[in-house]
């Protein structure tokens, strides 16, 4: 009796076992969903679930309220996306809902109009794989009356070239400081600027592409790998970035000080600038004969004044979105600095420090998801105020 009793708990073992390591494998197949696109045409709107992997999916449709859904199996969301609402401008469509259904399931919702629609399609596209619903309104269904075109506003020193020529933004790279083997500057308790800006960056992607459908938004890094200072520009320059926004923590040897402050590129007499920037350039391989070619490409520079006003602006609405919940941000002002993550960019181009890692209050709020979030917030608001005053947005 008792050997009987002793094969059978070992039998219990064996499936306890084989379930548990089941549950893993399963966990270990799940492919993040990483994007959700929309784009409305002058005759159909466009809507992309980017996976990368090819992973199984069924669409489905509610006629009461209408609803087209979409479930997808063995995914699960980035963290940005979790419960995310896409409100979409047209008179047949009204929201896009994107939501984990259960652990390895994701449902995307789409609210529409059925009587006011032609037909739709899903279907989906490899290298990467993604997924594609495409709508298509009546031909009664007008589309949003175009903006007028407003004169651009001019700068403190006038009338740029850009804005002589009346050109406008439709690509904007973000770059992530630091990565991979360069983790930036930490806390005493492991917090590392490398992680944390990155977070800020893709929270301020999705704001850009979420509110903008005409922008074109692309990070020089999406995950935790090590670009050098020098190919960042290059990245952005292959682009043919219109802007170029760097995303920062700053550090210093004084605990006590703490504050946001913007640069663009440009020699400064300031030491605390000049500091800042060699901390920032430490890991550049350029050497001291390549000098005198560095100091020419700063001075030639024709984008100062852009970059000036674009920081300026940047800088304003940062302050102003943060002071919305926190009473001690400190505006440290906006400035010029020799910056190598700067130089060589062929677009306006601004590096931000958003917070003091070596500060305990900023290193505490840089913890918290609502302080990165209003800080993507208020760099997308100072990036649309300069968009505006260009005369295009």
């Amino acid at each position: 009796m008792l050997k009987k009793s002793t094969v059978l708990i070992k039998l219990v073992f064996l499936i306890f076992l084989f379930s548990l390591t089941s549950l893993f494998s399963s966990e270990s197949q799940l492919v993040e969903i990483y994007n959700l696109r929309h784009f409305t045409h002058p005759n159909f709107t466009r809507i992309v679930v980017d996976i990368g992997v090819m992973r199984e999916y069924v669409p489905s449709e509610l006629r009461d309220p209408g609803r087209i859904y979409l479930d997808i199996y063995q995914v699960k969301l980035n963290p940005i996306l979790h419960d995310q609402a896409f409100p979409v401008k047209t008179n047949y469509l009204n929201l896009i809902r994107v939501a984990q259904r259960d652990p390895a399931t994701v449902r995307v919702v789409i609210e529409l109009d059925f009587e006011k629609i032609d037909r739709y399609q899903v279907f989906h596209v490899f290298d990467p794989f993604r997924i594609v619903i495409d709508i298509y309104p009546k031909e009664s269904a007008p589309l949003p009356a175009p903006k007028t075109p407003q004169p651009p506003a001019p700068t403190k020193s006038g009338y740029s070239m850009a804005r002589q020529l009346g050109l406008g933004i439709r690509t904007i790279v973000i770059d992530p400081g630091h990565g991979g083997e360069d983790p930036g500057c930490m806390d005493k308790f492991g917090q590392k600027e490398k992680e944390t800006v990155l977070d800020i960056s893709l929270r301020l992607k999705d704001l850009l592409s979420k509110n903008n459908n005409n922008l074109e938004v692309i990070l020089t890094r999406e995950t935790d790998i090590f670009i050098p200072l020098e190919n960042r520009t290059v990245i952005a320059n292959q682009k043919k970035a219109d802007i170029f926004i760097s995303v920062h923590i700053n550090s210093s040897r004084n605990k006590l000080r703490q504050g946001v402050e913007t640069f663009y590129l440009n020699f400064s007499p300031d030491p605390r600038v000049n500091e800042t920037a060699a901390r920032e350039n430490a890991t550049t391989s350029k050497s001291i004969s390549e000098m005198e070619v560095i100091i020419k490409k700063i001075v030639r520079n024709s984008k100062i004044i852009e970059s000036r006003e674009l920081a300026e602006k940047i800088h304003k609405n940062l302050i102003k979105s943060l002071s919305k919940k926190y009473a001690d941000i400190k505006s440290l002002g906006t400035k010029g600095g020799p910056f190598w993550v700067l130089i060589g960019g062929e677009m306006p181009s601004v590096l931000i420090e958003i917070a003091h890692l070596s500060n305990p209050k900023d290193a505490q709020k840089l913890k918290d998801a609502t302080f990165r979030q209003q800080v993507a917030q208020g760099i997308f608001e100072g990036i649309i105020e300069y968009i505006q005053s260009l005369g295009k947005g």
